[in-house]
């Protein structure tokens, strides 16, 4: 029975990932589009960049805060 859970978690985690991995294609097409309109028109590299840098800080925010929250749960034994 633990082998069929083991493989049950892995198939979820995969879907998962894939999932995310197309949802955060869609956002970065729509957001590189947005940030075409936002921006004056030849500014490509400039706006790429911005838009970089952007993401980078949401994404260490998010990683840094879900890390606090691992180390908060496993601290009470809540996992």
């Amino acid at each position: 029975m633990e082998g069929k859970q083991t493989y049950l978690s892995t198939m979820i985690a995969l879907a998962t990932a894939a999932f995310g991995l197309i949802a955060a294609l869609a956002w970065n097409a729509a957001i590189t589009e947005l940030f075409k309109v936002v921006l004056k028109p030849g500014a490509g590299v400039v706006s790429l960049f911005i838009y970089a840098i952007i993401v980078t800080l949401i994404a260490v925010w998010v990683i840094n805060t879900l890390a606090k929250l691992a180390e908060r749960t496993a601290k009470t034994g809540g996992g």
